[in-house]
C-alpha cells in the first residue's frame, strides 16, 4: 500500500505547476482607512435607560409622539409615512384635547402629501382629513384653507393624471366644509382661490384653453382630447358641478330670499317677474309671504286703527320698535322697493363659462346617452351618474343666466338659448327617460334627469314668453338686428312647441301621481324636486292660448291647474311638501288681485272654481293636523288664507267664507259629543312665538269682518272658541281691543 501511494504522489507531481513567490505583493497605500471594526454593543440613545422621558407626552400605542410622526411622515418609504398618517388618526383619538394645539403644525405637514406620488398615502390621507376637519370648529379652520387650497390646486397640474384626480377629491372635501372659501373671487382676474380651483377644473377636462379671455368667441375642446375614463370625469365634473353650484348660488343670492330656516326649501319666485309691469310691483309681490324677524311685538295702539283694513299686518312685522296699525297694510305695496330679479349681479363670467364648457358638455353628453338610454338594460352606475351630473352643470350655467333678463344683451342671449336648444335637441329623443328595468336608484337618476329637462325646456318657454310680453327695448334691437334668420326662428319655436307639450304631459302626469305607463309611484315628491318643477309648471300655465295646438299632445293649462291642485290637496299634512304648496297655490291665486299683473295666466278663465273652493275648504282641517308639529307651515296656511282674504281675491266667495267659519272652529276649541268641550291646537302654540297667534287672530278678525251677518250661530261659535282659547294670555287684550274696534262685539 505503501509504495502504491507512492506512486501516484509521483504522478501527480508530474502534472502540478508549482507556483513561485516573486516579490512582496502589492502594498496599501500610507494614507489607506481602517474601516473594520469591532463592536461589543449598540448604542440606541432614544432607548437608553439612562435618559428620563416626559411620560405625561401623547403617544400613540406604538409610543410615538406627535413630533416623531410628523418626522415620519417625511420618510422615503411610502408605507412608512401611510402608517403615519394613520397612526395621527390613532393618536388624536386617543388624545382628542391637543387637536386644536396642533392643527398649524399637523396640516403644514399634510398638505405636502396632496401631491404624493404613492396613491395609499393620497388615499390614507384623504380619509384622514374627511375624518379630522368636520371636527374642527369652522371658524379655526378657516384661517388654514388657503394653505390646503393652495396645495390642491397645484396638484391639480401635476403630470400624473392621477395626481390630478385625487387632488378634485380633497378640493371636494373643502367645498364640503367651507365652500364660501373655496369659490371666493372665482370670477376675478387675480383675486381669491376660486379662479384657481376653476382653471384646474377646466385645465384637467382640457376646457379652458381660451378661458380668461374677455372678447371674442370662447373656444373649447372636448373630452375627448383627454384620456380619462368614465370614472375620472364623473370624478371632476361632479366637483365642478358643486363648485358651480356654490359660486352662483353666492352670485345670485339676494338677502330678501335668504330663508329664516337654514334647513327649509324656500319656494323661488324668479319666474313671475316678466309678467309684472315694474320692478317695483313685483318686488312687494315678492314680500307678501315674508315672515318678520321678531317674535315680540308692540302693543296694539287702539287710536291708529282704521276701519279700511280690518286686521294686524303680521306678515311685515320686522325688528323695528315702532307700533304697526291697521292701515300700515295700505302702503306694503310700495314699501322697500327691490330690483326686478337681481339686476345688479354681473353675470358675464357665468356666459363665458357656460360658452366655454358648452363642446365638453356636449360631447359628455353624446358619450354616455346611447349607453344610459339603451332600452334592454339599465346602464352602468359611473356613465348614469355622469350624464345625471352633466344635466345639472347644464342647469347651473343656463339656468342661472337666462333665468335673469337683465344680465345680458340681446345678442349674447340668442347664443346661449341656440346652445340649449342644440343640447335639449339631442335629449328630446329619449325624453321622457325610462329605465329599461325596476331599479331605486336608477329610477331616482332619471326621474333627476326628467325634471332638469323639464327645467331647460321652461326656461326657453321664459325667454319666449318674455320677449312677446314685450321689453321695448328688446323689441328695437331685435328689429336693427333681423336677419334672413326668420326661417330658421320659426323652425325652433317649432321643436320649442312639442318639446313643451312633452313636458306638458309628463309634469301633469308626475302631479297626478302617474308615471308614464299609468301605473302609481309610491313615493311622492321631495321639497327638492317640487320646487324645480314650479317654473316649469309656471311657464305651462303662462303659455299664450296660440301656443296651445293639437300638435303637442299634451293637456290645456287648465289641466295643468287641475294637476296642480289635486296634487296640494292630496299631500298630507304630514309631508314635508305641503307648505311649498299651499304658498304656490296660493301666489297663484293673488296675481289677479296685482294691478301690475300683466302675464297671460287668467285664473278666472280657467274653469277650476271647484277645485280651487275644495282646496280653500281644506286648508283649516290641515291647520288642525299640523297642530303644533309644523308651526312654519301653520304660519303659512294662516297668512295664505288671510292675504286672500284681504285682497279679495275671487277665489274665497260666499260658499267658502261660510265654510271658514265653521271650520275654523275646532283650531281653538273642540265640541266633542262625549268629551265635551276642550281646547284646540291654538292653545298648545308656544308663548314665546306670539307672531303665530296674532297672526290666527288676525284672520279670525278678517273672516268675521267678511261674513255675512245671516250667519249668527257660526259667527258666535267661532267668537266664542277664539274668546276661550285666548283668555289667560297676552293675545287676550288684543282679541278684545280688535272685536270692540272691528265692530264685532
Amino acid at each position: 500500500m505503501p509504495k502504491g501511494s507512492k506512486k501516484k504522489k509521483e504522478k501527480v507531481a508530474d502534472f502540478s505547476k508549482a507556483k513561485l513567490k516573486l516579490g512582496k505583493g502589492r502594498q496599501l497605500p500610507s494614507n489607506v482607512v481602517d474601516t473594520s471594526f469591532k463592536a461589543r454593543s449598540i448604542a440606541l440613545p432614544t432607548q437608553s435607560i439612562t435618559i428620563e422621558k416626559d411620560i405625561t407626552l401623547p403617544t400613540t400605542r406604538k409610543k410615538q409622539s406627535f413630533d416623531d410622526l410628523l418626522s415620519l411622515m417625511k420618510h422615503y418609504n411610502a408605507n412608512t409615512r401611510k402608517d403615519a398618517v394613520l397612526s395621527l388618526r390613532e393618536l388624536f383619538q386617543l388624545h382628542p384635547e391637543i387637536v386644536e394645539s396642533s392643527m398649524t403644525t399637523l396640516l403644514g405637514a399634510c398638505v405636502r402629501l396632496i401631491g404624493d406620488e404613492d396613491a395609499g398615502v393620497r388615499k390614507t390621507l384623504l380619509s384622514f382629513l374627511s375624518w379630522l376637519l368636520p371636527l374642527v370648529p369652522k371658524e379655526d379652520l378657516i384661517p388654514h384653507v388657503p394653505l390646503l387650497i393652495l396645495f390642491a390646486t397645484s396638484a391639480q397640474t401635476n403630470i400624473f393624471p392621477e395626481i390630478r384626480i385625487d387632488a378634485v377629491r380633497f378640493l371636494d372635501l373643502f367645498l364640503q366644509l367651507v365652500p364660501e372659501t373655496v369659490v371666493s373671487g372665482w370670477m376675478e382676474e387675480n383675486s381669491g382661490h376660486g379662479r384657481r380651483v376653476l382653471e384646474g377644473y377646466l385645465g384637467i377636462l382640457s376646457a379652458g384653453t381660451k378661458y380668461g379671455g374677455t372678447e371674442g368667441a370662447a373656444q373649447a375642446t372636448s373630452t375627448a382630447s383627454v384620456v380619462l375614463s368614465a370614472q375620472s370625469k364623473l370624478v371632476i365634473l361632479k366637483s365642478l358641478s358643486t363648485f358651480l353650484t356654490h359660486a352662483v348660488s353666492r352670485l345670485l343670492q339676494s338677502p330678501s330670499n335668504v330663508a329664516s330656516d337654514p334647513t327649509a326649501v324656500p319656494l323661488p319666485t324668479w319666474f313671475f317677474a316678466p309678467s309684472f309691469l315694474s320692478a317695483r310691483s313685483f318686488a312687494a309681490y315678492e314680500r307678501l309671504f315674508q315672515t318678520g324677524s321678531a317674535d315680540v311685538r308692540p302693543q296694539l295702539n287702539v287710536d291708529n286703527l282704521q276701519d279700511d283694513f280690518i286686521c294686524m299686518p303680521d306678515f311685515v312685522t320686522g325688528a323695528s320698535t315702532v307700533e304697526w296699525s291697521l292701515n300700515d297694510l295700505s302702503d306694503l305695496s310700495l314699501a322697500h322697493t327691490e330690483s326686478l330679479t337681481h339686476p345688479s349681479n354681473n353675470t358675464t363670467p357665468l356666459i363665458h363659462l357656460a360658452r366655454t364648457l358648452y363642446s365638453t358638455l356636449l360631447a359628455s353628453y353624446l358619450d354616455c346617452a346611447p349607453v344610459v338610454f339603451s332600452p334592454s338594460a339599465n346602464p352602468p352606475e359611473a356613465e348614469l351618474n355622469l350624464l345625471t351630473v352633466t344635466a345639472r352643470i347644464m342647469r347651473t350655467l343656463y339656468g342661472s343666466v337666462l333665468q335673469n333678463k337683465a344680465s345680458m344683451n340681446l345678442a349674447e342671449e340668442e347664443i346661449l338659448c341656440d346652445e340649449l336648444k342644440t343640447l335639449l335637441g339631442y335629449m328630446t329623443g329619449y325624453f321622457p327617460f325610462r329605465p329599461a328595468r325596476r331599479e331605486i336608484k336608477v329610477e331616482h337618476a332619471f326621474q333627476d334627469l326628467n325634471v332638469i329637462y323639464c327645467e331647460l325646456t321652461a326656461l326657453l318657454v321664459l325667454v319666449s314668453s318674455r320677449r312677446q310680453l314685450g321689453d321695448i327695448s328688446r323689441k328695437a334691437r331685435l328689429q336693427t338686428s333681423r336677419t334672413s334668420a326668420s326661417s330658421s326662428h320659426v323652425k325652433h319655436e317649432g321643436k320649442l312647441t312639442l318639446q313643451a307639450g312633452l313636458v306638458r304631459t309628463y309634469v301633469t302626469s308626475l302631479l297626478l301621481g302617474e308615471d308614464n305607463s299609468g301605473a302609481h309611484i309610491s313615493r311622492p315628491l321631495t321639497p327638492p324636486t317640487y320646487v324645480a318643477l314650479l317654473p316649469t309648471i309656471w311657464a305651462l300655465l303662462s303659455q299664450p292660448k296660440e301656443n296651445h295646438t293639437s300638435a303637442q299632445g299634451g293637456a290645456l293649462p287648465s289641466t295643468v291647474l287641475s294637476a296642480v291642485l289635486n296634487h296640494a290637496i292630496g299631500t298630507t299634512s304630514s309631508s314635508s311638501v305641503k307648505a311649498l304648496t299651499v304658498e304656490f297655490v296660493a301666489r297663484i291665486l293673488l296675481l289677479e288681485t296685482e294691478s301690475d299683473y300683466c302675464g297671460p295666466f287668467d285664473v278666472h278663465k280657467t274653469g277650476e272654481q271647484e277645485k280651487i273652493q275644495e282646496w280653500i275648504l281644506h286648508l283649516p282641517r290641515t291647520l288642525w293636523e299640523m297642530g303644533t308639529h309644523n308651526l312654519a307651515a301653520s304660519e303659512t296656511i294662516m297668512r295664505s288664507l288671510l292675504r286672500l282674504l284681504q285682497r279679495g281675491s275671487i277665489a274665497i266667495k260666499h260658499e267658502e267664507i261660510i265654510g271658514l267659519l265653521s271650520r275654523l272652529t275646532p283650531f281653538f276649541m273642540v265640541t266633542h259629543p262625549v268629551r265635551g268641550r276642550f281646547p284646540g291646537p291654538f292653545t298648545k302654540i308656544p308663548a314665546s312665538l306670539p307672531r303665530i297667534r296674532r297672526l290666527a287672530v288676525d284672520l279670525v278678525i278678517t273672516i268675521l269682518s267678511v261674513s255675512p251677518r245671516s250667519e249668527r250661530e257660526e259667527r258666535e261659535k267661532l267668537m266664542n272658541a277664539v274668546a276661550s282659547a285666548v283668555s289667560g294670555t297676552l293675545e287676550e287684550d288684543y282679541w278684545q281691543q280688535l272685536v270692540r274696534v272691528t265692530g264685532l262685539s
